[in-house]
């Protein structure tokens, strides 16, 4: 529960745009047990809980142990710091693959946490789109996050995994991704 609580925590901060001594002030906390919190070190239920109430949102349990959109985006963010975007691509080639295990309610509670950034706003907008195409498929209503402004590519752009591999064409792209400007072969997401 570490990664994942302190994932939320964050999400639910800055999802209300708010910074972590504002939080603080609203639960009647320390500011540095926010950023324990944020960093994981500090999990307790208790505490979490509480952090998530005074960003306005509840934690839930879903009957699955697969990760969610925003912390998959953490794991995208990490792996590009690092320059290995095939690690990256395959962070959310595991995000399709989760998703599609999963039905109606389940489904959805894997893309309702905002994401961070991930640093690079074609893979921003490649997971909005993501989220967006496989809740749609349940016919789930997609979060809000997903259409915020910053989750489109103003230029239509690919995920530049290698620069030898051809943009794809927009017939072949999912129509999520081409909304948002991201160019991607629909045979990434297929199952293998």
């Amino acid at each position: 529960m570490v990664a994942v609580a302190s994932t939320l925590v964050r999400a639910a901060r800055k999802s209300r745009r708010l910074t972590q001594e504002q939080l603080a002030e609203r639960v009647s906390i320390d500011q540095a047990t926010v950023s324990r919190s944020e960093r994981g070190r500090d999990a307790e239920f208790a505490t979490v809980d509480r952090l998530l109430a005074g960003a306005g949102h509840r934690l839930y349990s879903a009957p699955t142990r697969r990760d969610d959109a925003a912390t998959v985006a953490a794991e995208i963010r990490d792996r590009l710091r690092a320059g290995d975007k095939d690690r990256a691509l395959r962070s959310l080639i595991q995000l399709n693959d989760d998703l599609l295990a999963e039905r109606g309610l389940v489904r959805g509670v894997l893309g309702l946490a905002e994401p961070e950034t991930t640093t690079d706003p074609v893979w921003d907008a490649a997971l909005a789109a993501l989220v967006a195409w496989r809740l749609d498929e349940e016919k789930l209503p997609s979060p809000d996050w997903v259409n915020a402004p910053s989750r489109f590519v103003q230029e239509p752009r690919g995920l530049e995994i290698d620069p030898a591999d051809p943009v794809p064409p927009t017939s072949d792209v999912p129509a999520e991704f081409a909304k948002r400007g991201v160019l991607v072969w629909r045979d990434t997401f297929a199952s293998v």
